[in-house]
């Protein structure tokens, strides 16, 4: 497409001039197949409509990536397409003198964010953004760009160097089967669902070593692991996938040794017939080994999850008096569950059914009989505790609610700056029940979406402005409203359920629905559905409405941990269990201290903000780049593509909004310190004097190259504003400082 800066053509050459009037007669005569637009940006008019064509058509012919100016646009195929992610084609565009000029690819994605970090461009750190709903191709796309990494950036120059490279390699390719193991599961939308999200940091010795860009090293983040599908399961779900593989891989002696016989019914594993290429045992086995979990650990691990299983056959029956604890319709779990997590078996069955109660200034110890949901509940909060610490991601505690960043074992000698991050989110949810877990997913992805309005649709036009460019303001939605909403201040959603997680009483569904709808009745993204027979509200968020049920959400926001069950589990002889919870005879639970001195409980909501906003800080530190991932169809079906589906998709993430401004805004931005260091070379092209830098053209006799500098700039579009917004201007100020790099 025919470009123009300060809305007039530029460039006194006239073979370039000539070569502009082709292109623009090439752009109008031409009708070019729409599956052979490459670039969204070339869709003319550009409306939902045109743009979904185009993808549909792109799709049909089997061509998944389409660039949508600043966003590549990843369409799931749905099937195996081993020749797109071949280790050959990843070096043909790593090696390719402009990678972009090549077909779209997430491997174009991966290359830029390399070479601009060998360019050293300001700032170095570079962030992709995995985005999209859940089942649109994330975790799959997040993959291939790490193996992507691991190709390019493993190119030593020694033999020894070469040992450390190839092994750094094999670490970082082999965490994604085991966080997959441990941190997906399959669900109503998706097959292979991520249930947290995780940041990659991938290391680079470039400001080590100049020019020698080799991995060092890994460091991962993880966010909100949906603990809760430990025990609790949609009856059209699945648990983790880690469940099914010890089940179905398992050998005749571990099945012996694991208590897991063949046919064995466990209430915490539905739907164990159905198989999954995720049900890959033997492969988490292997990749834990090369993550340096080694025979034994992994053994104790896999126990301790039997364990789990067989505790959440523990079922218990009334009692019918409340002086009296409730009887276990079980013994044979019980017994099981104890011998696998080598605990004792009466102080665990004391522990689910009685609980401790310290009163008084002198702290006197109560023992209440606790009641048979109350005895469910320390249940599945038992197995929650351990999964959440059990190694399988060799991040110790390995996948709590919110943990710290952590480095992959044994990946460098030294700590650096991360150079290129890899964030892949869980995607946006909407259940026919939706309860904390949800929230907090499509929080995460309203802030996400948030950053890319800020940094792209809002910050790219007032820059503009700001420069004094003619600019027609581009409309697009802001989700701060709905943000607003969530975690808005004084009060918001968030807020109000963590005030009711301070307040000392039960909590009511129905009185929780009727504090946030008379709250914040006035914000328009806070819907209502009175014919909702259960206590709910309703959020519209960018990607659509979701009704999230009140019931149990403020429990799930404590999360609670009864301090005799970290006890409990301090008694276990299982090797790995006295690791995860050692014993300290000067620890105190928070929950323990009465009265004034009883220290604020941090809620989960209010962890999970924290480390959002702490991801948010890392991000805006970097140069961003974003891969849209798109789910065709609901079904998973290939060469299947719905088009409401799809539009709802594009309306939702202002795709639309977003080519119109890549293709009337500047592609090339760079700080006027990096401009002049790129192209000092040109004095070589002008070695007498160089002209008045007021003159707004140089003298006709001497002017020959700079006719050339003022046709390239033309065609590139530069723009200075993003870091050096005080000296940002158009044309004129370009060529005005390609000129002066002769006297720099």
């Amino acid at each position: 497409m025919l470009q123009q800066v300060n809305g007039h053509s530029s460039g006194s050459d006239a073979q370039g001039r000539e070569s502009l009037r082709e292109d623009l007669q090439e752009f109008l005569g031409g009708e070019v197949p729409l599956h052979q637009l490459d670039d969204l940006t070339k869709v003319n008019p550009v409306t939902l409509e045109t743009v979904l064509r185009c993808l549909q058509a792109r799709y049909t012919a089997d061509t998944f990536y389409t660039n949508a100016g600043c966003t590549l646009v990843a369409l799931n195929p749905f099937k195996p397409v081993p020749q797109l992610y071949s280790p050959e084609l990843m070096r043909e565009y790593h090696a390719a003198p402009q990678p972009q000029k090549l077909k779209p690819h997430i491997f174009t994605v991966g290359e830029q964010t390399y070479r601009n970090v060998r360019s050293l461009i300001e700032p170095v750190n570079q962030s992709i953004v995995v985005s999209g709903e859940s089942g649109a191709g994330k975790t799959w796309t997040s993959r291939c760009l790490m193996k992507f990494y691991a190709v390019v950036a493993a190119s030593p120059t020694s033999w020894e160097s070469h040992k450390i490279a190839e092994r750094i390699e094999q670490r970082i390719l082999n965490s994604n089967p085991v966080m997959e193991a441990f941190g997906n599961a399959c669900t109503l939308r998706n097959n292979n669902s991520s249930r947290f999200g995780k940041f990659i940091q991938l290391q680079l010795n470039s400001l080590l070593v100049p020019r020698d860009h080799q991995m060092t090293g890994a460091a991962i983040q993880t966010y909100l692991l949906e603990k809760t599908r430990v025990a609790c399961q949609d009856s059209t779900e699945r648990n983790f996938h880690i469940f099914y593989q010890i089940c179905k891989g398992a050998s005749a002696d571990e099945r012996l040794q694991w208590h897991l016989p063949e046919g064995a019914a466990f209430s915490w594993l539905p739907n164990p017939e159905r198989t999954l290429e995720e049900d890959c045992f033997e492969v988490t086995r292997e990749a834990m080994l090369h993550l340096g979990i080694d025979a034994p650990t992994q053994n104790n691990i896999f126990q301790a999850l039997a364990g789990l299983l067989h505790l959440g056959n523990i079922r218990f029956a009334d009692s019918g008096d409340e002086a009296q604890p409730c009887r276990p319709m079980d013994d044979g779990a019980v017994r099981t569950s104890a011998l696998l997590l080598r605990l004792p078996e009466d102080p665990l069955l004391e522990t689910l059914r009685i609980r401790t109660i310290r009163a008084g200034r002198q702290q006197q110890v109560f023992r209440k009989p606790c009641s048979q949901a109350e005895c469910d509940t320390r249940r599945d909060c038992l197995a929650k505790l351990v999964y959440a610490r059990l190694p399988g991601m060799r991040l110790h505690p390995a996948l709590p609610w919110f943990s710290s960043p952590r480095l992959l074992p044994a990946l460098a000698p030294q700590v650096l700056p991360f150079l290129a991050g890899l964030l892949d989110v869980y995607g946006f949810e909407s259940f026919p029940h939706n309860s904390l877990e949800q929230l907090c997913i499509n929080y995460a992805n309203e802030k996400l979406q948030q950053h890319f309005v800020a940094h792209y649709l809002r910050a790219q036009q007032e820059e503009y402005a700001v420069e004094g460019l003619e600019w027609s303001f581009v409309n697009y939605q802001d989700n701060q409203t709905c943000l607003d909403l969530i975690e808005g201040s004084p009060i918001s959603i968030c807020s109000l359920i963590n005030e009711e997680c301070r307040l000392n009483r039960p909590s009511s569904a129905a009185q929780l629905q009727t504090r946030i709808e008379s709250a914040l009745a006035g914000s328009p993204c806070l819907g209502h559905n009175k014919l909702s027979p259960e206590p709910s509200f309703v959020v519209l968020h960018y990607a659509g409405s979701v009704r999230y049920h009140t019931a149990g959400l403020v429990e799930k926001n404590k999360d609670p941990i009864p301090p005799e069950l970290t006890r409990l589990l301090q008694q276990s002889q299982d090797t790995l269990l006295k690791v995860l919870f050692p014993a300290d005879p000067e620890e105190k639970s928070q929950e323990e201290p009465s009265g004034q001195s009883r220290a604020p409980v941090l809620t989960v909501v209010s962890k999970f903000k924290a480390s959002l906003e702490q991801l948010l800080q890392v991000l805006q530190a970097t140069t961003p780049h974003y891969i849209r991932c798109i789910k065709p169809n609901s079904q998973g079906r290939a060469q299947a593509l719905h088009r409401e589906e799809v539009l709802n998709q594009l309306e939702a993430c202002g795709l639309v909004e977003t080519i119109h401004i890549s293709a009337a805004g500047f592609p090339i931005r760079v700080s006027h310190r990096t401009f002049v260091e790129r192209y000092a070379s040109l004095r070589r092209l002008h070695p007498r004097a160089p002209p008045d830098p007021h003159s707004p053209s140089p003298d006709e006799g001497h002017s020959a190259p700079w006719a050339l500098v003022d046709f390239a700039v033309s065609r590139l579009r530069i723009s200075f504003g993003s870091l050096c917004p005080q000296r940002g201007t158009g044309q004129l100020e370009v060529v005005r400082a390609l000129r002066r790099v002769s006297t720099c």
